[in-house]
This record gives structure tokens, sequence and C-alpha cells, in this order.
């Protein structure tokens, strides 16, 4: 049996079941930020408008495609939606995670199907499909020492060719914030 992506609809979202692979209490960290997202348009407007540097005021423009029943991978993404022309996908972790540009990438991969199979393009046909650039954020804040901000890479985990001379023809970047307060003298002031 052929399992596809399907798209599921904000209203099925809301209710999310934990993932069979991973039962650990990290999950209520994620549960909160997804909660808090995707019932606040307002508030994930200030997230963006605040990672993007930038004054969008209309939370309506925000279009939730966050994917959900992604079966056959076992995995969902914490949000995403379409703002601007980008597909911003935003993740909340708690441990460090050195796969976070291939699960991204497979995270784009079916969003990027969704959208086609939406409005009925043809991968085939001659006329350019025209796509949301990719923006993949990570909210960090587990107990491992990070740097408040660092870029993990897709090509990090290509194996080297001992005597080729081309660069991989794939890139992918997610921008890893730490978001735990490191001086809590900071908050006094």
């Amino acid at each position: 049996m052929n399992r596809r992506m399907e798209f599921v609809p904000r209203r099925k979202r809301l209710f999310r079941l934990p993932l069979r692979r991973f039962v650990a209490n990290r999950n209520v960290k994620d549960r909160l930020f997804c909660y808090i997202f995707e019932r606040d348009r307002e508030a994930l407007l200030q997230l963006y408008n605040a990672l993007n540097r930038t004054d969008y005021r209309d939370a309506q423009a925000l279009q939730i495609v966050t994917l959900d029943n992604v079966v056959y991978m076992s995995m969902k993404n914490d949000m995403a939606f379409l703002l601007a022309g980008a597909l911003n996908l935003y993740e909340h972790q708690s441990t460090f995670c050195p796969n976070l540009p291939l699960r991204f990438l497979l995270y784009i991969a079916a969003e990027y199907e969704s959208l086609v199979a939406r409005t009925k393009a043809s991968v085939y046909g001659q006329t350019l499909i025209p796509l949301p650039a990719p923006q993949c954020v990570v909210f960090y804040n587990g107990d491992d020492a990070m740097p408040d901000e660092q870029y993990l890479q897709l090509t990090d985990a290509f194996p080297e060719v001992p005597g080729a001379g081309s660069s991989p023809c794939l890139e992918l970047t997610v921008r890893m914030l730490n978001i735990i307060l490191h001086n809590a003298e900071c908050c006094l002031m």
C-alpha cells in the first residue's frame, strides 16, 4: 500500500498525538510551542517580525500550512506558514540534533508536494511552478551549552569524496537560536 501525504486542515491539527518514537517529557515544551503559535496568529506574526526585522501587521495574511500526519515518515513539523512569499518552518527543540537540516529538507519536500497538489499544478508541465522560498528556524531551549545563534548545513552530512572536484548540488541552511536566558542578571536591568 502506497501511503501518501495529505494536507490536514488546521482544525484537525489542534489535537496532536505524541510521536510514536519519542515519548520523553520534552513533548510538553513542544506541545506548548505548537499550542501558542497555532492558536494565536498575532503572537506568530510578532515572532516572525522579531526574527526578520519586519513590521507586518495583518495576522490574517499568515497562511498556516503545518504538516500533520506525514504517516510514512512518522514525523510532524511544529509550525509552518506562508507569508510574504516565504515558507517559514519553525521547530522547537530541547535536545540538539545534527540531522535538523535533513529533517527540514523532508518537511520542505512534503510542503512543496502539498502545495503542488492544492494548486493542481503539473511538475511535468512546461510552466514554471512558483515556490515560496524556505526559511528554516529552530528554537533551542535544552540544557547543553550552545551558542546564541548558529547555522546548520545539510552539506555537513555529505561525506567528502577524495578526488571529487565538484561541490554538492543541494544545500539547506537551518538557523538555530538558543532561547535559554544565560545570565539571570540581564532580567533585572
